[in-house]
């Protein structure tokens, strides 16, 4: 398709609602602010157009007032009539910032307006109220607080709000999840990490004991297990903590330290140097040897350097024996025996679940691992590109959707990708990027997309990305500004000035990236960052790329 027939479908979807007529207050609210981000996306061939405005539209069931809340939460969907923390309430919230903010700041607020009075923030909040039963952790939510108040106007009331009842769940986790004083934090039930169905969690009760998310089962010949993903959690979670203290003009050490502390911990108790793994540790002090996306938990919560992550890709992330199956990634290593791919039902025993494709990109792009990254996105997409209800779960075999319907993280899992892979992603560090990856025919060389356009409007400058076959281009307020060729990430600041480039594909790529007039030569390879210094672009960082493996 010529390029401005396809900016032209592209500018005709702006300003249009993509959701049809609301029905309710909280549909006129999220078309509201998405009128305003003026988020669109047009393809010429194949089903992912199609796919993506039926995501957009399916989010609206997944936002609605809940209980006594006045203002809209977002849902976990499906068959999940709530907002869980582990999910909705972190990651899921996250991701929703970039579109709806206001939705997603509701739903942070709503945990802390519903923290007991001990600290314990509930582990989900439906119509019936706030519950408190486990404690289901998974991404930190100080880290996804952080990244939505610098995304959209660092509001500093709803940042003290939510740090105040933060150190108060600290402090109750540090109180009650550390039993066996080893500074780890303590699983007492497999819903404490939302493991459904896993086999790490055989023989244990879904459920703390007598319901309280403070006691553990007495009588357990296994429990408490030292729990890889939940130190990992609180490690972060400290973090952010520091650097949200030093944002408010408070003390920021105490957290680097306590930090310091739970990482040692984690390392000491849970990682096999032999295996190269995260385990829990059970009662008697034996590795849980069941190996899970823990792994990917725990480096998502920005555990390790960068050679350690690498290793971890080689070993086992990129290891078609262990985690990267053709529709990636599996929730138990496939050379286990226990491993069950069935997507049929709730199950964290073998099948990609779409919870933990949502949480990947954070691990790979802490790293630099974009190209790696664009081979979990393609063929999820060329999976997406055949969905129709939003299940959880991808078989990890031939990539059909599975359990459940209008689930949030599949729908947002689908806007997320797209606009990492050929869209344009403002960051919270105040970046945005505008990435030349067309999606590819993974799934029998069916068409995904062939030529894709993408417009966002950011501090009221609308921008436009076109990636065809012949190269790419950006558009401001209908003006062309850039001019690149495919197979390259360009970043700029909001106000649209040139930071640098990424190399986004294996192969190297050349050519021109035009801007204000002058043709400056591009010469980058796969993950190769090179940053723009007055006239010309310089190698910032080159980390070479880590491929697959097969045992």
């Amino acid at each position: 398709m010529d390029e401005m027939m396809l900016l032209d479908r592209l500018r005709g979807k702006s300003g249009a609602s993509p959701f049809g007529e609301g029905s309710k207050p909280s549909d006129r609210q999220v078309m509201a602010e998405w009128e305003r981000s003026d988020v669109a996306f047009a393809a010429s061939g194949g089903p992912l157009e199609e796919v993506y405005g039926s995501a957009m539209r399916k989010l609206l069931d997944c936002i609605v007032p809940t209980g006594a809340e006045p203002a809209p939460i977002l849902h976990e969907g499906g068959i999940y009539r709530g907002c869980w923390l582990e999910s909705t309430g972190t990651i899921n919230a996250e991701l929703l910032a970039r579109f709806a903010p206001s939705v997603a700041e509701s739903t942070f607020l709503s945990f802390a307006v519903h923290q007991r009075e001990d600290g314990l923030l509930p582990y989900k909040i439906t119509d019936q109220g706030p519950a408190y039963r486990q404690i289901q952790l998974v991404t930190p939510l100080a880290r996804s607080v952080w990244n939505h108040y610098r995304l959209n106007g660092r509001d500093r009331a709803f940042l003290s709000s939510m740090y105040e009842a933060m150190v108060r769940y600290d402090e109750w986790l540090a109180k009650h999840r550390n039993t066996r004083s080893t500074g780890c934090v303590e699983a007492f039930s497999t819903f404490d990490t939302g493991h459904d169905l896993s086999p790490r969690f055989w023989h244990a009760p879904d459920a703390p004991h007598d319901g309280d998310a403070a006691q553990c089962d007495p009588n357990s010949p296994i429990l408490p297990f030292l729990a890889p993903d939940l130190t990992a959690n609180v490690y972060c979670q400290r973090m952010y903590l520091a650097a949200i203290a030093e944002e408010l003009g408070l003390e920021a050490s105490v957290w680097l330290d306590k930090a310091e502390q739970t990482l040692g911990s984690l390392f000491e108790h849970c990682f096999d140097e032999g295996d190269q793994f995260f385990y829990d540790r059970d009662k008697h002090d034996r590795f849980v040897r069941i190996q899970s996306d823990v792994l990917l938990r725990v480096l998502a919560c920005e555990v390790g350097d960068q050679a350690f992550f690498d290793e971890m890709l080689r070993r086992y992330l990129l290891n078609t024996r262990k985690f990267f199956a053709r529709y990636p990634f599996t929730s138990i290593a496939m050379d286990d025996p226990r491993f069950d791919p069935s997507s049929s039902y709730n199950s964290w025993g073998g099948t990609t679940n779409f919870l933990s494709l949502i949480r990947t990109p954070h691990a790979f792009e802490k790293h630099g691992r974009h190209v790696e990254l664009t081979w979990v996105m393609q063929p999820i997409l060329s999976a997406a590109s055949h969905m129709r209800r939003f299940g959880q779960t991808l078989s990890p075999w031939n990539g059909q959707e599975g359990f459940t319907e209008s689930y949030s993280p599949a729908i947002l899992c689908v806007l997320d990708y797209v606009e990492r892979l050929c869209g344009i992603l403002p960051t919270p560090e105040g970046e945005l990027w505008f990435t030349a990856v067309r999606p590819y025919p993974l799934d029998h060389g069916s068409e995904v997309a062939d030529e894709t356009a993408y417009g966002r409007s950011v501090d009221g400058v609308r921008y436009e990305l076109v990636n065809s076959r012949a190269g790419s281009a950006i558009y401001r307020d209908g003006k062309e500004h850039m001019r690149f060729p495919g197979g390259i990430r360009v970043r700029l600041d909001r106000s649209g000035k040139l930071l640098g480039i990424v190399g986004m594909s294996v192969a190297p790529v050349s050519g021109e990236l035009t801007v204000e007039g002058k043709a400056i030569p591009v010469a980058v390879k796969g993950n190769q960052q090179l940053d723009y210094d007055y006239g010309r672009l310089v190698e910032a960082r080159d980390i070479g790329i880590v491929y697959p493996t097969y045992e």
